[in-house]
């Protein structure tokens, strides 16, 4: 005989499961494809389960603002360029499923080397030791001496890189993102940070000019931010920082003027959870209507599986 008391469960009070409210049901559960299963067809095999089942709503309503002309603006981090998704960008901006394309300093110095020379994306840590990372000539007379020749006009940062690649006849041309927006009539903004890229580095540098581009891009986003609606489409693929401050920022000037931005919805595609684009993209901005989506996953898989099936 034990000399500790145990507790009766002879007087526990059951229920049949019939009356339970479960969270999973078998009506949910996904289905394995083929090797010849299309698109569209993944998209349904997909279980109506956590991630995937906001998945599939997220491309309905992405599908919903193409139909209605609704705006669909994407805020974009260099990595996106530097894993071989400027096609994929591209033909997306052609075919309207962006209608403003943002992106970081970064991003447009990866645009310019892939458009230019065709490479892009160094050995940091290898060039750190000696003091040559981002010294690289062509790149910061290309992009700074472009800024500082179109200082004192009402042309973006975004803008003037665009066309002078287009103008120069860059050999991968078809490549460069700022220069598709230009030659599509889609705007397109960027939003550096001075000291965060390696152009800054080099006496060529037009503090000025720099200045007075990345403010006429900043008026250019909050421009765009006035056509948000209800049903349009807010993307953030890839900055963790950068971006979602500045479209917390725009966003509070576009309702500060009065502008009816409410009831859009957002959707953040990293390769992890970032405070910033959980708060700032997904979360604040839907508050008073709307919704957000956080989708984990490596940007060359998810990229191309959401524009596949958006353009299709």
């Amino acid at each position: 005989m034990s000399r500790y008391p145990k507790l009766s469960f002879d007087g526990v009070r059951t229920y049949r499961i019939q009356e339970r409210l479960s969270k999973v049901k078998v009506s949910e559960f996904g289905r394995v494809p083929g090797r010849r299963t299309t698109l569209e067809e993944f998209l349904q095999f997909l279980p109506d389960i956590l991630v995937a089942k906001d998945f599939k709503e997220f491309v309905g309503r992405y599908r919903e603002a193409l139909r209605e002309g609704s705006m669909i603006l994407w805020m974009m981090g260099a990595h996106v360029i530097k894993v071989g998704l400027s096609p994929v960008i591209n033909e997306l901006i052609r075919r309207h499923g962006i209608r403003h394309l943002a992106m970081n300093g970064a991003g447009v110095i990866h645009d310019v080397e892939v458009a230019m020379w065709g490479v892009t994306s160094e050995d940091v840590a290898a060039a750190l030791q000696d003091g040559s990372f981002g010294m690289a000539r062509e790149t910061a007379e290309f992009i700074n001496q472009t800024l500082a020749a179109n200082k004192g006009n009402n042309k973006g940062y975004g803008e003037v890189i665009g066309e002078r690649l287009i103008r120069e006849n860059a050999p991968n041309l078809h490549l460069s993102i700022l220069a598709t927006c230009v030659e599509q009539g889609v705007p397109v903004s960027v939003h550096p940070a001075l000291g965060t890229e390696i152009v800054h580095q080099h006496p060529n540098l037009d503090g000025a000019a720099f200045g007075e581009k990345a403010l006429l891009d900043f008026q250019l986003f909050s421009y765009s931010l006035t056509r948000l609606k209800k049903g349009s489409i807010v993307v953030n693929a890839g900055s963790a920082v950068i971006l979602p401050e500045v479209f917390l920022k725009a966003l509070t000037v576009v309702r500060n003027l009065k502008y009816p931005a409410y009831d859009f919805y957002t959707a953040v595609f990293d390769m992890i959870r970032h405070y910033r684009p959980t708060v700032n993209v997904m979360q604040r901005p839907t508050l008073g209507g709307g919704k957000g989506y956080y989708f984990v996953g490596h940007h060359e898989i998810m990229v191309p599986l959401l524009a596949g099936l958006i353009l299709d």
